[in-house]
């Protein structure tokens, strides 16, 4: 992916080259380009120190704000904790695939794992290789029969690591018949526990991040609808 083709909104990994006055420079991990924060986009409030924030060599996960040709103006104070877990979940999962890449054919791995990238319209190398679980034939193009057979024996012993995502909301009723109102916004969900004083938590756990946030945010959903039903006063803890 070159530099050009990153867009405003995206989220990316960052590794912090320099600190230069008050701006960040970084490398952007997904393309080798470059870009850069200026301190109000470090982080809200008054900033004493930019190093209690960030060293050199130090991963972040910053959004886009804007392209100035092939240089990056980005944000970290703007990125959300779950699209901060999102990325860094992606982040780990294809240095997994590419370590399983690496460990079949060696110095090019690189090389194979860019061609993929690039040939096959996955998200990504990881993606790719598990959806080559049900259908190895795919990697016909790129990999020996015996190499595919190896890639898909690691695949199938290696246990997926699963990922929990915890949102807390607030639900409350002003009506006599308040508790019965939650009873059957909630529905006895087993995945919400009540914390206290109209607080409640979701807590979901899937294979990926992605999963996860879809499960949770469709449920957060449900209940969202279910509060206006019931006429209940709903509200997120944003982090």
């Amino acid at each position: 992916m070159e530099t050009k083709n990153l867009k405003e909104g995206d989220n990316v990994l960052c590794t912090v080259e320099k600190i230069v006055g008050t701006t960040v420079f970084v490398k952007i991990e997904d393309n080798g380009g470059g870009g850069s924060i200026i301190v109000s986009e470090i982080a809200p409030g008054r900033i004493r120190n930019l190093r209690d924030y960030v060293v050199p060599n130090k991963k972040i996960v910053c959004k886009v704000l804007r392209m100035e040709r092939e240089h990056a103006i980005l944000s970290l104070r703007r990125v959300t904790q779950g699209e901060r877990k999102e990325v860094l979940d992606r982040y780990e999962k294809e240095k997994s695939a590419l370590s399983i890449l690496r460990s079949i054919v060696g110095e090019k791995s690189q090389e194979i794992a860019e061609k993929i990238r690039n040939e096959t319209g996955f998200g990504g190398l990881n993606e790719f290789l598990h959806s080559c679980k049900a259908a190895p034939e795919k990697l016909r193009a790129y990999l020996t029969a015996e190499q595919i057979e190896r890639v898909c024996k690691i695949l199938s012993e290696k246990k997926e690591k699963k990922v929990e995502i915890k949102k807390e909301f607030s639900l409350r009723s002003l009506q006599p018949d308040g508790i019965k109102r939650i009873k059957r916004i909630l529905n006895l969900q087993e995945s919400i526990k009540y914390l206290a004083a109209n607080r409640f938590v979701l807590s979901v756990t899937a294979k990926g991040f992605k999963e996860a946030n879809t499960k949770t945010n469709s449920i957060i959903s449900e209940i969202e609808k279910g509060a206006k039903q019931e006429q209940c006063e709903f509200s997120v803890k944003e982090k």
